[in-house]
């Protein structure tokens, strides 16, 4: 037997839940370190607390896409995890920005910081799951498709949370100004908009969505796909969750490969998430490093959520090409040409004259961010077995998070020292890692691509 094929709706209500996460995800991405600053952090001290991101993620997604290979219920296999990462992630959503009103208990920084841990905690909770179910459900000839659908998604739900608080502000009215050390109402209201987005986007997800019986999963691969135990020399084993340590160990070879291009890949990401609000506010509309809480400071956080937006809108539509550029030169050269694009982009901040230019940079990150979050999966997810789907999701995620905690330990002193607290240098750093993950697409071999002359 084969797995049935889904219809383009079908794929794109598989994935809709996306759209809510990814929209939390983005207002963090693009607020965070602007709200850890009006808290009290300095320039430097950001990558620390954006430590707890990648942190999240190397413990989390591992454990939960272990788990969520043996879970078989009336509410599904994969389902029940990203429907509780969601109801976790939007009250971590609707509190960070309004850590202030817990100081009478510990410093607003704290309690942000610690917010941006459920969020984190809760986000990876609710995507490692949702990867994995792209490749339980979608035959080998539909998965470049799935996973293009669900970037596309990712990049719709990013616009709208990095552009809300700028459209609150400059088309509702909202304020984006505020009394020192507390968070402007337009961040507020946006923050509370995206958790209950995340909410009704992962219920339709959940309502739409079926998923394949242990028995018709056998029927595919025709053997117990999802046995709890394993036979070993004639006895049964009981598995646990340490056998994630020896999948790790027997790790394809595909996927030794691509881990060094996820690794400078992500690294790159971080930087620029990281740095971007102090980097822009600094270098193009020529702030002072200590400067956290000016009319203009709080206008160029806002114009780094519309920049934000650009590069996940054009990385929403160009998924949509993927499947058919990768047809024709392959999914390893349309990620590498994809890569050297974004890290041109980001290279390109340096030089442009004022803020509105920086939209034509953002477009070239735009194209590397959608080839990140689609064309690994899709070339991963041929090289391993049905049976592992999850936890190799899941430890994927290493290569994802260990780069960024690398990134959030060094790129503070860095900084500090290396760069004079000019925080555009990190942004240039993050341009050079991408052209590093670029050429080194060539030593991965895609065991299952399809290309069609």
């Amino acid at each position: 037997m084969e797995k049935r094929r889904l219809s383009f709706w079908q794929i794109w209500n598989m994935s809709f839940g996306f759209l809510g996460i990814q929209m939390g995800f983005a207002l963090q991405n693009a607020n965070a370190s602007r709200i850890l600053q009006i808290f009290g952090a300095d320039v430097h001290e950001l990558s620390w607390f954006w430590i707890i991101a990648p942190l999240m993620g190397l413990i989390v997604q591992p454990i939960i896409g272990y788990y969520s290979d043996k879970t078989w219920g009336r509410f599904g296999r994969r389902k029940p995890y990203f429907l509780v990462g969601a109801i976790l992630a939007s009250i971590g959503l609707v509190l960070m920005p309004q850590a202030d009103i817990f100081i009478a208990f510990l410093p607003a920084l704290w309690v942000g910081a610690g917010m941006l841990m459920i969020m984190d905690a809760s986000f990876n909770i609710a995507m490692e799951p949702f990867r994995a179910l792209v490749g339980d459900n979608l035959r080998t000839d539909q998965r470049t498709l799935g996973f293009s659908v669900q970037t596309a998604l990712i990049g719709f739900g990013a616009v709208i949370g990095s552009w809300l608080p700028y459209v609150l502000t400059n088309l509702f009215g909202v304020s984006n100004e505020a009394a020192g050390g507390t968070v402007p109402l337009n961040l507020i209201l946006s923050f509370i908009i995206g958790a209950v987005i995340l909410i009704v986007s992962i219920l339709v997800t959940v309502a739409t969505t079926k998923e394949y019986s242990p028995e018709e999963l056998a029927s595919f691969e025709d053997e117990k796909a999802h046995s709890e135990v394993i036979i070993k020399d004639g006895e049964k084993e009981k598995s646990s969750l340490l056998d994630i340590f020896d999948d790790f160990k027997k790790m394809p070879a595909t996927m030794r490969q691509l881990s060094w291009v996820q690794f400078f890949s992500w690294f790159g990401l971080f930087g620029m998430w990281v740095f971007a609000t102090p980097a822009i506010a600094q270098h193009t509309y020529g702030l002072l490093h200590t400067d956290s809480s000016s009319p203009m400071y709080q206008d160029a956080g806002d114009w780094v959520g519309i920049l934000f937006g650009v590069y996940n809108l054009v990385s929403a539509f160009y998924a949509f090409t993927l499947p058919y550029i990768a047809k024709k030169i392959g999914r390893k050269k349309t990620h590498a040409l994809s890569l050297v694009i974004g890290g041109l982009g980001l290279l390109s901040i340096y030089i442009m004259p004022d803020k509105n230019w920086l939209i034509i940079s953002m477009i070239g990150v735009g194209i590397a961010w959608a080839s990140i979050l689609a064309m690994p999966y899709a070339i991963l997810a041929g090289s391993i077995s049905p049976k592992k789907m999850g936890v190799y999701m899941g430890i994927f995620n290493f290569f994802i998070v260990i780069p960024q905690i690398i990134n959030a330990l060094i790129g503070g002193p860095l900084v500090k020292y290396a760069y004079n607290n000019h925080a555009i240098f990190a942004l240039l750093m993050s341009g050079i890692s991408f052209l590093i993950a670029a050429a080194l697409v060539s030593k991965v071999k895609d065991v299952d691509d399809i290309i069609q002359s």
